[in-house]
């Protein structure tokens, strides 16, 4: 094959070649990954809760920063038609303070532990969900223990001043803020976050079999006053939207990750017309011989395919090496299946649209060439 003969012919070239592609690949695939990562922590513990429906006071924008409500209307909220339970929830900032003395910033989680108990964590890898009845229990993520300063089950800290107990630890429940999620009883969740005990910040909805979650939480927004009800697909989107866009961090992640692709379009373009002028000639003859533009054309985007199937494959091995690296850190580079295909069709049309620049130079050779000296 004419294109393979072409690249293979300058092996230092073609790896210049390779070297661009990998590196806008893999810095692409990265930083996107990072994107679905932090997309995924900003509301993992909305998606992991269990609910149909969050009921929480109007105007809440994120989940971090919810305005407490009397918590009375859980009642309320338990008499419209299609709920079938009920429960309490808290998600605040709080203050941990580790057994060396340093203070440390945490996300404190409410449950309650009656009934379904939504809300709760997941991924528990040592302890049971059921030692949070204790008053001073928590659990922890194994993946903050260094940064709670905590080396085992049983150690006692403070949380605003009050002691806590550390009874299990979950694997893998990040947050997108630098805060470690600590959950904890609904009860002392109240007592840790110094909130009247009558209010709550969020109600956690199940609803009965059959009944939509569309339907149930605009029942429920039009019967109970002063709240707003969404669903937990709709609560999620909203919660990602807020922190991937509102607060700009999103952008810059995607920003980096197109940053990526241009460099890579600008090395594969640059490569691939040098080595379409050193054979100008010999395009040239071609043309002389009666070839016609649509093989040479043929030639150089085959060229361009070969190096983008080449490079995305060595890149995606190292962006996959690097995503499981990361799964044992507090941030996690996520790759799904939709995206590593996807991050492949954009190798191959980068590569593409870089020997566009190649074909416009052959477009005009002049087959006499061959003839001048």
């Amino acid at each position: 094959m004419l294109a393979r003969r072409n690249l293979l012919h300058d092996r230092v070239r073609f790896a210049v070649t390779l070297t661009g592609i990998v590196f806008s690949v893999v810095l692409s695939a990265i930083q996107l990954g990072l994107f679905v990562g932090f997309a995924r922590a900003t509301a993992d513990l909305i998606t992991h809760s269990g609910a149909d429906v969050w009921v929480m006071s109007r105007g809440v924008g994120n989940l971090e920063n919810a305005v407490a409500f009397p918590e009375q209307r859980l009642y309320r909220v338990h008499a419209a038609p299609g709920v079938a339970e009920v429960q309490k929830h808290l998600v605040q900032f709080a203050t941990w303070k580790r057994p060396d003395g340093a203070d440390e910033g945490c996300l404190l989680i409410g449950v309650a532990l009656d009934g379904a108990g939504m809300g709760g964590p997941w991924n528990l890898v040592d302890g049971s969900l059921h030692a949070l009845a204790a008053p001073d229990a928590v659990i922890v993520d194994e993946l903050y223990k260094g940064k709670l300063g905590i080396t085992a089950l049983g150690q006692t800290v403070e949380i605003r001043g009050r002691r806590a107990r550390v009874v299990g630890f979950t694997r893998g429940i990040r947050t997108f803020t630098t805060a470690p999620p600590v959950f904890t009883s609904f009860k002392n969740a109240q007592d840790y976050a110094g909130g009247r005990e009558n209010q709550t910040p969020y109600l956690l909805v199940k609803a009965a079999p059959g009944v939509a979650p569309e339907a149930l939480a605009a029942r429920i927004a039009a019967s109970v006053p002063d709240v707003s009800a969404l669903t937990t697909d709709a609560w999620r989107k909203k919660q990602q939207d807020y922190w991937m866009f509102g607060t700009g961090a999103g952008i810059t992640v995607l920003i980096a990750a197109g940053l990526g692709l241009l460099v890579g379009v600008v090395v594969v373009a640059q490569t691939i017309y040098s080595a379409t002028v050193d054979h100008i000639r010999e395009y040239g003859t071609l043309k002389a011989m009666g070839a016609t533009n649509a093989y040479i054309y043929r030639v150089i985007v085959q060229q361009a395919a070969i190096s983008a199937v080449i490079g995305y494959g060595l890149a995606i091995v190292v962006a996959l090496t690097a995503a499981h690296l990361s799964q044992q850190g507090t941030t996690a580079i996520i790759l799904p299946m939709p995206l590593v295909a996807g991050l492949f069709a954009l190798t191959l049309l980068m590569c593409t649209l870089a020997s566009a620049v190649s074909i416009n130079k052959v477009t005009r050779i002049d087959p006499a060439m061959v003839f001048k000296g």
